[in-house]
């Protein structure tokens, strides 16, 4: 029998100006689309703080052994679905939902400055727009030096790489919950797919 394979998909809580975490709400409507029924999907509720991120994403990580993890973060510059293809190590002062930031300003002291997706998100991108959704698909190489950006360098270092990261704009601006759920089920479907056929080709990540 096939194996199942393990997706996590996370969304932030509440933040700043976002009483309603837009990311939040999409993850939970994408867990009750699914992702197929070969695949298990399990979602979970980051929270913005970074403490937080460093103790939950390992145990994410060990206790799933999954095959991706898709991070989603709201944006209020976003109008369109966003994929970041990278996650960055340095520049995080602004505060967390704590008011804490790391006195080293980064992620991990002597890691790479910049670690990249093994998913080339420009594929994932140009699929998803020739499909007929209905939701706009952008790739972004900068996803903000906060908590999304913490977290994505994070997971992608934890998953050798094995990790997304979708920023949506908030609720009806211009896409509903429904739309927005949609459209990471079609990106995720889409990123396992590359990373399957890619699974032959070994990736070296810390060599960028």
């Amino acid at each position: 029998m096939e194996q199942k394979k393990t997706v996590i998909v996370t969304g932030f809580e509440p933040f700043g100006e976002h009483a309603v975490n837009a990311s939040w709400v999409a993850v939970q409507e994408l867990e009750k689309l699914g992702l197929g029924h070969h695949i298990n999907l399990h979602v979970a509720e980051v929270p913005v703080e970074y403490q937080a991120v460093q103790r939950l994403l390992p145990s994410l990580w060990k206790q799933q052994l999954p095959q991706l993890v898709v991070h989603v973060g709201v944006s209020g510059m976003a109008s369109t679905v966003t994929l970041e293809q990278c996650g960055h190590n340095q520049g995080y002062m602004r505060l967390d939902n704590c008011s804490f930031c790391p006195e080293s300003r980064c992620c991990l002291e002597g890691g790479p400055d910049c670690i990249q997706s093994v998913i080339d998100m420009d594929t994932v991108c140009k699929r998803v727009n020739s499909s007929s959704l209905g939701v706009s698909v952008s790739v972004s190489k900068d996803a903000g030096r906060y908590l999304c950006d913490y977290t994505y360098y994070t997971s992608l270092f934890l998953g050798e790489g094995r990790s997304a990261f979708v920023h949506v704009p908030p609720l009806g601006k211009p896409y509903s919950s429904e739309q927005l759920a949609r459209a990471l089920r079609a990106v995720i479907l889409e990123m396992l797919e590359l990373m399957e056929h890619s699974e032959g080709k070994k990736h070296c990540m810390h060599d960028q």
